[in-house]
């Protein structure tokens, strides 16, 4: 009797502790599991929330969204019934026929179907710990699997455990899940697997990494179990042409049924497997974008130019509502995001400087600029900037030289704004450039500094918004947490350079009047395209949207004879048409009109001395309108110090002796008597003792008026140096800030040798 008590005791507690692992598991419900899953890809929606791109962002196992049990093929259903579990729908979790078959079968050693269940197959995909990993599962396992089983038939539906099954059991490779397996290896939705197909699926259940023929001896089997085995015929070839697909490098088309519409923007927002991320873009206008895109470039295919990228922007909230990055299957670098890659911005950066110089009250939209050959100095040597066509056309007003694109007017006024503070106010546009203003001297008044579309598209948007600057939004999610702005620009200013660009006469000295740049709504557009040809944008907004395209090539090669009005801006104005097009309300309503004018600016009618441009009515700040233009004669010239350059940086030559380096001070403009100051002292007429630093007079030209041009050859010495330019009576007519670097042996130093 006590022998008795003790062996049941000791089966209870063995009992007890095969049961104990059970207990640490509480069974999820089905919509706990099916919250769970989580795809292998991330997807991109649009504002409304339409499937724009998905991503692959998982890369250790193939899962695609989860499947309804009524959108898998019958076909598979019953072949997998069939196959692993035939009283499926009248055991309770464990079917103890089979186990029984199972055990009679291990005795004899013959072999039986098996005793897993698909009840209990699905307990071991929902527990890692119960999911075989390499030779057969322990006896503990198979308790808690038989359990978990139990209760799963308890809580679940049959429905819900078939369909859950058939979304998380692997197949073969990488693919988990019927929807990956129908995508990858058939090309087709689970819903449309035919019977062979469904058998060659089953099939890999059992062995998901034999080999093709024994996959498609596996599946006649099935075939054969369920009817006539007619479609054993070919079975061979369907299996291995389905598993070749699985190892393909690349997905084969009908491997996916998601739109490609966004992948730049998809690879620049999604990060977590199953993330589903609505962006600020519109499925309609992308696609239009896109296709706008490849239309144009189809269309230059001779004049080499493959690439190109487009980004559409909301004025009022930052929102980009069309991120196209590059034109597909037209590039031979279709990976490479040209919203965001780095190139030569050319002349798009001309309205930001005009802006600037008439903020600050330098110049107006009416000042004439010399547009006539120049030579500038610069540590590098001379400058000597060219206008696009070669030609120059002498006097020309600024509205006429920001319209028409000419380079040497720009780059004079470079000249009196300075590189340094031009380049501050490119980065308060948010155009991070990696170099400093003097890096890039005089030719970033023509676009030498490498910009993003992104960069440059929003600091135009700026110009739309009066000045005031706020960052991108690509996510939804960003919108419910308004952006603080920032005025950067005068917003009068930026008024008058908008006009400018609106302007279809001022582009006529270059353009003509009728040119991709027109449009049937309000406008203001510029294009510019930089050295060789290797880059050309467009870039223009109305009231409502800003929009910038560019065309080129991503590996750097020039195009041929393609310049802003017949690379992008096709693409533009078919963009921002479409974009009004499809307002609901015309007028200014839908941003078709143009904007307001500013309270501050005043509007003036003008005429020119000589009649150097038609008469009109121009747009001036407070305080600068003036009704006639003068032509500037000798004695309206300002005083002032050409050379050296404010912030000027000059470096000693080591390979020629130092007392034959000059540095020629000179000054246009200054009356009779006028004189040099160096570091504080002042220089002779005839020879400057300063230190030891040496200096000669070179030139003197008296005019007429009595104004002089004054030069002198200095011998330079290494140091930051001030220099001033004074009247005969002490007064101060101009300064300039330069340095000097190199080394040079002082003579002291020298004689100790």
């Amino acid at each position: 009797m006590t022998a008795r008590k003790s062996s049941t005791g000791a089966l209870c507690a063995l009992v007890l502790a095969l049961l104990m692992p059970v207990a640490a598991h509480a069974v999820p419900s089905f919509k706990e599991v099916q919250r769970d899953f989580l795809p292998s890809e991330a997807s991109l929606l649009d504002r409304n929330g339409e499937l724009l791109q998905r991503m692959r962002i998982n890369m250790d196992e193939r899962k695609l969204a989860w499947v309804r049990l009524e959108d898998v093929s019958p076909a598979l259903r019953h072949a997998l019934i069939a196959s692993e579990d035939r009283r499926f729908y009248q055991h309770s979790g464990i079917d103890w026929s089979a186990v029984a078959a199972s055990a009679w079968g291990n005795l004899w050693n013959s072999k039986t179907r098996g005793a897993s269940t698909i009840t209990m197959q699905l307990a071991g995909l929902i527990y890692d710990d119960l999911r075989r990993k390499s030779g057969a599962r322990s006896l503990t396992q198979k308790v808690s699997q038989a359990w978990i089983a139990q209760s799963l038939e308890r809580n679940w539906r049959k429905d819900q455990i078939l369909e859950a099954y058939l979304n998380l059991v692997a197949f073969r490779g990488e693919l988990v899940g019927v929807h990956a397996l129908s995508r990858i290896m058939f090309g087709k939705h689970p819903s449309g697997l035919d019977q062979g197909e469904a058998a060659i699926a089953v099939a890999l259940i059992r062995a998901p990494n034999a080999t093709p023929r024994r996959v498609a001896d596996r599946a006649c089997a099935i075939l054969k179990e369920e009817g006539p085995g007619e479609q054993c015929n070919g079975m061979d070839g369907r299996t291995e042409l389905a598993l070749a697909r699985v190892s393909a490098k690349r997905d084969l088309p009908g491997t996916s049924d998601a739109p490609q519409l966004a992948p730049h923007l998809a690879r620049k927002l999604l990060s977590a497997p199953g993330q589903q991320l609505r962006s600020t873009l519109d499925a309609r206008l992308q696609r239009f974008a896109t296709q706008a895109l490849r239309h144009q470039l189809a269309g230059l295919a001779d004049r080499n130019i493959e690439d190109g990228a487009i980004i559409v922007i909301d004025n009022a909230t930052g929102d980009v509502l069309a991120w196209v990055g590059s034109s597909g299957p037209l590039s031979a670098a279709a990976n490479v995001d040209g919203v965001v890659a780095q190139r030569q911005a050319g002349s798009t950066l001309k309205p930001f400087l005009y802006e600037l110089a008439i903020e600050k009250k330098w110049l107006t939209a009416a000042s004439l600029l010399d547009d006539s050959p120049v030579n500038l100095a610069t540590s590098a040597g001379l400058y000597i900037p060219q206008n696009y066509d070669k030609q120059y056309k002498g006097l020309v007003s600024l509205r006429t030289s920001l319209g028409s694109s000419l380079n040497i007017p720009a780059v004079r006024t470079l000249v009196m704004v300075t590189p340094e503070r031009f380049f501050r106010r490119l980065q308060a546009l948010g155009f991070n450039l990696r170099e400093s203003g003097d890096y890039y001297g005089y030719s970033l008044a023509l676009g030498s500094a490498d910009v993003t579309l992104a960069n440059l598209a929003n600091a135009y948007r700026v110009l739309a918004n009066q000045g005031r600057y706020t960052p991108l939004r690509t996510r939804l999610d960003e919108a419910r947490t308004p952006a603080r702005a920032t005025q950067v620009m005068d917003a009068d200013a930026a008024y008058i350079v908008g006009d400018i660009l609106s302007d279809r006469s001022a582009r006529a000295r270059t353009f003509g009047l009728e040119n991709a740049l027109s449009t049937r709504i309000w406008t203001a557009v510029k294009t510019g395209t930089s050295k060789d040809m290797r880059d050309n944008w467009c870039v223009g907004y109305s009231t409502r949207y800003t929009v910038g395209v560019w065309v080129g090539n991503a590996s750097g090669a020039p195009m041929w004879d393609v310049s802003g009005v017949t690379g992008a801006a096709p693409v533009w104005q078919e963009v921002m048409q479409y974009l009004h097009e499809r307002g609901r309300n015309g007028g200014r309503e839908a941003g078709n009109g143009p904007p307001a004018k500013p309270a501050g600016v005043q509007a003036q009618m003008i005429r020119y001395e000589q009649e150097v441009e038609a008469a009109r009515t121009e747009y001036f700040l407070p305080g600068t309108a003036q009704a006639e233009i003068r032509l500037a004669h000798a004695r309206d010239i300002r005083p002032a110090i050409t050379y050296p350059t404010a912030g000027m940086l000059a470096a000693l030559d080591p390979d020629i002796p130092p007392a034959r380096q000059r540095i020629r001070f000179r000054a246009q403009g200054v009356p009779a008597g006028s004189r040099w100051v160096l570091d504080g002292k002042l220089m002779p007429q005839e020879v400057m003792q300063a230190g030891r630093v040496k200096a000669q007079k070179v030139s003197t030209n008296a005019s007429a008026s009595g104004e002089e041009e004054l030069g002198f050859d200095w011998m330079p010495w290494p140091g930051k140096h001030v220099l001033v330019l004074q009247d005969k009576g002490g007064q101060e007519l101009d300064r300039v800030r330069f340095e000097v670097r190199g080394a040079v042996a002082r003579p002291e130093e020298k004689r100790r040798r």
